[in-house]
């Protein structure tokens, strides 16, 4: 596929796995610009590439806005500087977050694990004193 070739949305769908929804919504968002023909929605090299960076930013937990607010970066004109200097800031912040919620996850794992041995002795315990009196 020639990287200047413009993509359908069924095209789009398959390669980027999502809905035609999906691209419509991020359409409506303001996130991606597609060539209108009708009803028929074309996107380009550029929509592929935004999109790329949609579905990145989402999978890192980035909300709609941040994302926007990056993309919208990239016209600024000292050569993505700004762009990838407040990317930058965005990772590190959600990267934060991210490790505080593991830590959180693995304290809950391990709360739940020794709940769940007491549980196991108590239960032979108990199984053991009904087995003497019975």
């Amino acid at each position: 596929m020639s990287d200047d070739r413009v993509m359908t949305i069924r095209e789009m769908c398959d390669a980027f796995e999502v809905t035609p929804r999906t691209l419509r919504f991020y359409e409506q968002k303001e996130l991606l610009f597609p060539i209108r023909e009708g009803q028929k929605r074309l996107f380009t090299r550029r929509d592929r590439a935004r999109l790329k960076l949609i579905l990145r930013g989402k999978r890192f937990g980035f909300s709609l806005e941040e994302i926007r607010q990056l993309l919208d970066l990239y016209h600024v004109g000292d050569q993505q500087q700004t762009q990838l200097q407040r990317s930058y800031e965005v990772a590190q912040e959600r990267l934060t977050d991210l490790v505080r919620q593991r830590d959180d996850m693995n304290a809950a794992i391990q709360d739940l694990q020794d709940q769940m041995k007491w549980a196991e002795r108590m239960i032979a315990t108990v199984g053991q004193q009904n087995r003497a009196a019975g």
